[in-house]
Order: C-alpha cells, then structure tokens, then sequence
C-alpha cells in the first residue's frame, strides 16, 4: 500500500510543479504579477518538479510491476510530469548562460533600423532602443553570425507588399505600414510570458537589388535568450519562401 501512497503523492507533486510553471508564465501575460514575479514562481516550480521527481521514483521502486503494490503507472506517470516541468526551465537557463546578454538584434549593424511608431507604446520602464554600437555588434556577430540583410531582386513597392505580408502571417501585430517610406513596424507577443517585443523593418534601394533590413528589440529584459534572432530568422525563411514563389512566377509566366 504504500508504493500506491508514494505514487499518488509523486503524480500529485508533478501536477502542482505543472500548474506552477504554467501559471507562473500566463500569469504575468494576463497582468496578474510582473515578470519578476513569474520568474520566481518558475524557479520554485522547477524545486517542486525535482522533489516531484524524486518521490515518484521511489514510488516506482516500491510499486514495481509484478509484485503485489500497485501504482507503478501512476509513478511513471508522475516521474514524466516532474521531469518535463525540470526539463524547460533548465534548458531555458542553459541557453541564456550559452547566449549573450543582448535583447536587440538588426541585420545591419552599422545603421541600425530606427523605431518610430511603436516608441509610446513601449513605455517609461522599457528598455532604450538608442543602439549600443560596437559592443553589442561585436555581440551579436559571435553569437548569430547568419543574420544578414535580404537582398532580393523585386522592386521596393513588391518587397513591402511581400514583407507585410509576411508580418501579418507571423502574427504580428502591425503598428505603423508605409509605403512610401519603406517602413513597417509592429510587435511580436510570445506565447508563455507574453513579453512583447517590438520590430521595424526597413526596405531600401540598392538598385538593382532591394535591400530588406530588420532590427528586432525586447521591451524588457537584460538577454532574451535567442528570442529576437529566433524571430528574424522566421522571417528571413517566410520572405525567402515567398520570394522564391514570386520567381517561379516569372519563369512559368
């Protein structure tokens, strides 16, 4: 009977350590807490995955197929929860202790796109999106070497009209779109935390190529753990694809 005890009491720790690392996420994303708040609440779910671990691994000993105790399903079960609920923090903290602590990426170091619109939404407490220099590409070009410009040859007007696009299917929220200028800007919310982050997206001429540059920048936060060059890459590959369509167009045209 008491593999069966453990068992249940590893599963149930499992679930708390699942809805605390949930929570502590969402939470903040629906205003309840402040990222500081979420943070710790993550770190405590983690401490509980561990012990949630633990007892369910010896609920598993004890509760062994084959014997007369039950529970050895309810302890994998609960062994698997805590382990995931381990897993995702501490995979999180091996890739921001791996990655630089820089929260703004461009694919143009030198010239940096500049943000307009979306600056009132941003906030007193948002981090400044004054580039730093030299450090911060130094940074970067250690750590993502492969974010480059887009050069494609389309005229201006089609590139804006495909990198609208693109935005748009990426879900993010499109703050300001001009033509004219060749700007668009907008914000990107991540699922769990809910952190925005903001992105401008300039296209110029170098004829005869277009030039497509991007510069994604976290509102809060000292790192972003890979964040703001995960989503240019994302958007590199959605406007290369869609570029590559344009092309087969012209061919079969």
């Amino acid at each position: 009977m008491i593999g069966y005890r453990v068992a249940w009491t590893g599963l149930g720790l499992a679930l708390l350590a699942a809805l605390a690392a949930l929570s502590s996420g969402l939470g903040h994303r629906w205003g309840w807490w402040d990222f500081g708040a979420g943070f710790s609440g993550l770190k405590w779910a983690l401490f509980a995955g561990l012990a949630a671990c633990a007892t369910s691994a010896f609920g598993a000993i004890v509760a062994r197929p084959g014997g007369q105790r039950r529970g050895f399903v309810v302890a994998l079960s609960g062994l698997a929860i805590g382990a995931t609920v381990v897993w995702v923090p501490w995979q999180a903290l091996k890739q921001i202790k791996a990655l630089p602590a820089i929260h703004d990426i461009s694919t143009d170091l030198l010239d940096p796109p500049c943000f307009s619109a979306v600056l009132p939404l941003r906030g007193p407490q948002s981090n400044s999106t004054d580039y730093g220099g030299s450090a911060i590409a130094t940074l970067q070009r250690q750590a993502y070497s492969d974010i480059q410009p887009i050069e494609v040859t389309l005229d201006p007007h089609q590139a804006f009209t495909i990198a609208l696009e693109v935005a748009r299917d990426l879900d993010w929220e499109v703050v300001a779109s001009a033509p004219g200028a060749g700007r668009i800007e907008a914000t990107d919310t991540t699922l769990w935390f809910g952190f925005k982050d903001d992105v401008v997206i300039r296209i110029t001429s170098h004829s005869p190529m277009t030039r497509i540059d991007l510069r994604s920048v976290s509102r809060i936060g000292g790192s972003d753990a890979g964040a703001n060059a995960k989503r240019i890459r994302k958007f590199i590959r959605s406007f290369n694809n869609a570029y590559k369509m344009v092309l087969i167009g012209r061919n079969t045209g």
